[in-house]
C-alpha cells in the first residue's frame, strides 16, 4: 500500500488543551464539528462559504498549528502588526503523515501589504523581496507564490482571489496543480471564487450553519449562484 507523502492527514481537538464549547470560536458550527469529530485533509482541500462562516478561522488555525506565521510567511517568519487571530491553534493537533515535509508557506490577501514591507525590511536570499511594493497587488501575489512555493510543502492560501483577476486565478491554479503533481505537497485553500474552487483533484468542503460537508463543485451554492447570475444578471440587479 502506498503511503501518503503530503504533510497532514487529519486535524483533531487537542486532548490536553480542550476549548470551552461556549466560547468563540468553538461556537462556530464548523469549528464545533472539527473539535467533536475531526477533519480529514487530502492532498488538496478547498474551503468555501459565506463571509463569517468560519473558513478563514479554520485555515488560519491549521496554518498556525503547523508553525506558520499568522500574517503570512513560512515557519521562520516573525511578522506581526496587530494580532487578530483566534486561539484555536492552541486547541487542535495535526496528525501528520510519516515522512511528510515540515516546510510550508501561508499567504492571505488581507495582510499582504504589511507582509511585503516585512520582506523588504528583512530580505532573504531572493532579490525579489525588495520589489513587491513596485508591482500591482495581483502581480506581487503571483510572483511571491512562484518564488516561495517550491518543492514539497504545505501551501496555505486564504482568499487569494482578492488580489487576482480571472487570468491571475488561472495562473495560480496552474502553479498549485504543478506543486501537487509529485504527491509530496499539500494545498489548503479558502476561497469565494468558483474558479479557484475547481482546483483539480481537490476535496471541497462547503462551510455554513451545518458545519462543513464535502460537496462536488457543481453542487456548491457558490457555483450555482454564480452560474445563475451570469446567465441572468438582470434578475438579480433589479432587486437591489
Amino acid at each position: 500500500m502506498q503511503l501518503n507523502r503530503f504533510p497532514i492527514r487529519r486535524v483533531t481537538a487537542h486532548p490536553a488543551h480542550p476549548l470551552d464549547p461556549g466560547t468563540w470560536p468553538a461556537t462556530l458550527p464548523p469549528v464545533t464539528q472539527l473539535l467533536n469529530g475531526g477533519m480529514d485533509l487530502g492532498a488538496a482541500t478547498v474551503l468555501v462559504g459565506e463571509n463569517g462562516s468560519g473558513k478563514s478561522t479554520l485555515v488560519e488555525a491549521i496554518a498556525l498549528a503547523f508553525g506558520l506565521s499568522p500574517e503570512g510567511g513560512s515557519t521562520g517568519a516573525r511578522h506581526s502588526t496587530r494580532p487578530s487571530e483566534s486561539d484555536l491553534a492552541e486547541h487542535i493537533q495535526l496528525v501528520r503523515n510519516p515522512g511528510g515535509t515540515k516546510r510550508g508557506y501561508f499567504l492571505r490577501a488581507e495582510t499582504m501589504h504589511g507582509f511585503f514591507t516585512y520582506l523588504e525590511q528583512n530580505p532573504g536570499m531572493s532579490s525579489i523581496d525588495r520589489q513587491f511594493h513596485s508591482m500591482s497587488h495581483g502581480e506581487s501575489f503571483l510572483e511571491l507564490t512562484v518564488d516561495r512555493f517550491r518543492g514539497p510543502g504545505l501551501w496555505v492560501l486564504d482568499e487569494p482571489e482578492s488580489a487576482l483577476s480571472f487570468g491571475g486565478c488561472l495562473a495560480l491554479l496552474a502553479i498549485l496543480k504543478e506543486l501537487l503533481a509529485d504527491g509530496k505537497s499539500q494545498v489548503l485553500l479558502s476561497t469565494h471564487s468558483p474558479l479557484l474552487a475547481a482546483l483539480p483533484g481537490a476535496a471541497i468542503l462547503e462551510i455554513g450553519p451545518w458545519g462543513f460537508r464535502e460537496r462536488h463543485w457543481d453542487e456548491l451554492d457558490l457555483t450555482v449562484n454564480w452560474r445563475s447570475f451570469m446567465n441572468e444578471p438582470d434578475r438579480y440587479l433589479r432587486h437591489l
